[in-house]
C-alpha cells in the first residue's frame, strides 16, 4: 500500500519529541496498569460497604476486562478515522472519569456501570498510546520510547497491591480510584500541550462483520481463561467459552484475511520480526512472564507463611530488578542484538523462575532477595526487547493494526498465564488429594512456567542476526 502525501506529513517523527512523547503515554499507562492491579486488595472492603459479599466484587474486575476486549479491536480504526491524538485524550478522559465515578460509587450497579466505562477507556488507551509513539519516534529512538512505556507493565503490577494495602488499611478503598485523579488531569493536559495531532488521509469504513467477530471471539477467549484461575465456576462451562472464542476467533481471522477494507490488517504477521515477538515465541514467554507476578505472592502467603505486607515487602526485590535493568537495556542490545539477546536472557529468565520454586522459609533471606532481583532484571530486559522487535520492522500504514494486534495477544498471554499457573497449582493439589496448597505444588509450578520459557527461548533463534538492527544500532559484525 502507498503512502499518501498527506499521510507521510506526519509518519516523519522529531527525534527531539520521540522520548517525550514516550514519557507522556507513559504516565497514562501507569494510571491504567496500577488501576488494574490495585483494586484486588480492596474487595473485600468495598464488598462490605456496599452490602454484598466480597466474592460479589469480583464482577467489576470482570466487566472491566470484557469491556476492555470488546472494544481493544475498534481502537486501531478510531485512531485512523478521528486521529490518535484525539482517541488518547477521549481514553484519558474516559478513565479519569469512570475513576471518580468508581470512588463516589454507592453501590455495587453503580461501581459495575462505572467500571464499564472504565474499561472502555482502558481498551482506547494501550493501542492508541503505542500508535502514537511509534509515529513520533523515528527507528533509532525506537528501542529508548519503548523503554519509557514498558516500565508501568513491569512496575504497577509489583507496587500496586502493596500501595493498595497499604490506602485501603490506613485511608479507605475510594482513594485507590481518587489518585488517578491527578495522574488523569496531568496526561490530559500534557497530551494536548505537546502531543501533535494526527490522521489517516484515507480513512478506511468501518468493518462491522469483522469487529462483531473479533469482539466476541477476543471477549469469550479472555472470559474463560480468567475462570480457570477460579475452579469453583465450573469447567465445562470454562471450557465451552474458550472452545467457542477460539471458533469465532478463526472465523474473525478468515473473514479478515477475505474482505476489502478490514478491521484490523493481518499483514504484520507477515513480518518475521513482529510475528515471532507478538504471536509465536513472544507470546510463549509472555504467559512465564505474566505468570511469575501471581505465583510469587502465592508462594510467600501460603506456601511461607508470610503477612500480605511482608510478602510485598519481598515482592519489591521483584520490583528493584525490574527498574534496575532499564539503564542497561539499550547499551546490551546495542551490543549484542535482540536475537542473542533475547536466546540468552530468555534462559537466565527461565532458570530464574525455576529457581523460585527451590526456596523455601528456611532459604535465607539475602539470598531469596538476590534470586528476586535477577528474576526481575531478566522479566525487564526481556519485555522490553519483545515489545521493541515487534515494531521494528512494521510500516508505517501497518502500525496500527499491529499496535491493536499486539494489545489483544498481551492481554490473552497475561491471562493465560494466570489461568496456566492456577491450574497447575489445581492440579498438583488435586493429584496429591490435599484440602490445601502446599510448597511442593508451588515448586511444581515454577519449575513447569520456567520450562514454558526456556522452549520460548530458543524459538528466538529462528530470527537472523541482523533482526532490529536498525532499531538497536547493532552490527553482527561486532
Amino acid at each position: 500500500m502507498n503512502v499518501t502525501p498527506q499521510k507521510e506529513a506526519f509518519s516523519k517523527p522529531d527525534t527531539a519529541n520521540a522520548r517525550r512523547v514516550a514519557l507522556i503515554v507513559a504516565i497514562a499507562f501507569f494510571m491504567q496498569f496500577l488501576d488494574s492491579t490495585i483494586i484486588s486488595t480492596s474487595l473485600p472492603q468495598m464488598g462490605q460497604s456496599f452490602g454484598v459479599p466480597a466474592v460479589a466484587m469480583s464482577i467489576g474486575i470482570t466487566v472491566y476486562m470484557l469491556t476492555m476486549a470488546v472494544f481493544v479491536p475498534l481502537s486501531g480504526w478510531l485512531a485512523d478515522r478521528y486521529g490518535a491524538r484525539n482517541i488518547f485524550l477521549l481514553a484519558i478522559a474516559m478513565f479519569t472519569l469512570a475513576s471518580l465515578a468508581c470512588g463516589f460509587s454507592q453501590n455495587l450497579t453503580e461501581f459495575v456501570a462505572a467500571r464499564a466505562v472504565q474499561g472502555f477507556g482502558s481498551a482506547l488507551m494501550t493501542p492508541v498510546g503505542r500508535i502514537l509513539v511509534l509515529r513520533n519516534a523515528p527507528k533509532s529512538e525506537l528501542l529508548n520510547a519503548t523503554a519509557l512505556i514498558t516500565w508501568p507493565a513491569l512496575f504497577a503490577p509489583v507496587i500496586g497491591p502493596v500501595l493498595g494495602g497499604f490506602i485501603t488499611t490506613y485511608l479507605s478503598w475510594h482513594w485507590n480510584f481518587f489518585i488517578n485523579i491527578p495522574l488523569g488531569l496531568a496526561g490530559l493536559a500534557l497530551v494536548a500541550r505537546f502531543i501533535p495531532g494526527d490522521r489517516e488521509a484515507d480513512p478506511k469504513p468501518l468493518d462491522w462483520p469483522g469487529f462483531f467477530l473479533t469482539s466476541l471471539g477476543l471477549a469469550l477467549l479472555l472470559y474463560g481463561l480468567e475462570r480457570i484461575a477460579h475452579p469453583e465456576d465450573g469447567i465445562a462451562t470454562t471450557l465451552l467459552l474458550i472452545a467457542a472464542g477460539i471458533v469465532i476467533g478463526w472465523l474473525a481471522v478468515r473473514h479478515l484475511a477475505v474482505v476489502r477494507h478490514p478491521l484490523l490488517d493481518l499483514s504484520p504477521f507477515k513480518v518475521l520480526t513482529f510475528a515471532i515477538s507478538t504471536l509465536a515465541a513472544g507470546t510463549i514467554f509472555r504467559v512465564a512472564i505474566n505468570a511469575t507476578p501471581f505465583l510469587l505472592p502465592l508462594l510467600f502467603q501460603v506456601g511461607f507463611g508470610m503477612s500480605p505486607v511482608d510478602a510485598g515487602m519481598m515482592i519489591l526485590a521483584y520490583f528493584l530488578g525490574n527498574l534496575g535493568m532499564k539503564v542497561v537495556t539499550t547499551p546490551t542490545l546495542r551490543r549484542f542484538g535482540f536475537r542473542s539477546v533475547m536466546v540468552v536472557n530468555g534462559v537466565i529468565a527461565s532458570a530464574s523462575i525455576m529457581a523460585c520454586g527451590a526456596i523455601s522459609p528456611h532459604t535465607p533471606q539475602l539470598v531469596v532477595i538476590a534470586l528476586l532481583l535477577i528474576a526481575g532484571l531478566s522479566r525487564s530486559m526481556q519485555f522490553t526487547a519483545l515489545n521493541t522487535l515487534a515494531f521494528a520492522d512494521v510500516a508505517a500504514d501497518q502500525r496500527s493494526s499491529a499496535a491493536t494486534l499486539s494489545s489483544m495477544l498481551q492481554q490473552v498471554a497475561m491471562l493465560f498465564g494466570v489461568a496456566v499457573a492456577a491450574a497447575i497449582l489445581n492440579l498438583s493439589q488435586i493429584a496429591r488429594a490435599r484440602p490445601a496448597l502446599d510448597l511442593v505444588d508451588f515448586r511444581i509450578a515454577f519449575v513447569l512456567i520456567g520450562a514454558i520459557g526456556l522452549v520460548a527461548s530458543f524459538r528466538f533463534l529462528v530470527l537472523p542476526r541482523h533482526a532490529g538492527a536498525e532499531v538497536s544500532g547493532h552490527s553482527p559484525r561486532n
